[in-house]
């Protein structure tokens, strides 16, 4: 269940992240939070970087999570920010890893598997179906985008 203020404050957390993101990836960030609030662990999207593509901030969070976390794989009661609504993988890697919320940020009408272009997470014919609040501090996670594809485009 959301508690006023604190979907945001860990939002807040993720739109860091992504400030953290290489000069060539798209500004993602993504944080696990323990089921007490503690910071589990963050990261930014680094396909670019390290030359993989499922480097996307979501996976790598999940992955340092679930070390962190001591459940193994997984992260029952643990909520995940991210400022960009997840695509299929990261959505599909979210159900697998047990997830209890995913909070995020811009919706992504052309890739989002949260309720945009799909609806992954909540698909009755899975096991586990997370609790999803989209849109939390929408406008300054569209803004990095933004602002991102348009000095790639300047850059030409």
């Amino acid at each position: 269940m959301a508690v006023p203020g604190v979907d945001e404050q860990m939002m807040g957390a993720a739109l860091l992240a992504a400030a953290d993101v290489g000069v060539d990836d798209i500004p993602v960030g993504a944080v696990v939070f323990a089921p007490d609030g503690t910071e589990l662990a963050r990261a930014a999207n680094a396909r670019e970087k390290v030359a993989d593509p499922t480097a996307h901030a979501e996976i790598l969070a999940l992955r340092a999570a679930a070390r962190a976390f001591g459940d193994g794989w997984r992260l029952g009661g643990c909520t995940i920010a991210v400022t960009l609504e997840p695509c299929t993988m990261c959505a599909g890697a979210i159900v697998a890893a047990r997830v209890e919320r995913v909070v995020f940020g811009a919706w992504e009408p052309k890739t989002g598997a949260v309720g945009s272009l799909w609806d992954v997470v909540r698909d009755r014919r899975l096991s586990h179906r997370p609790q999803v609040r989209g849109g939390v501090r929408e406008n300054d996670c569209a803004e990095i985008l933004r602002a991102f594809f348009e000095s790639h485009r300047q850059r030409g």
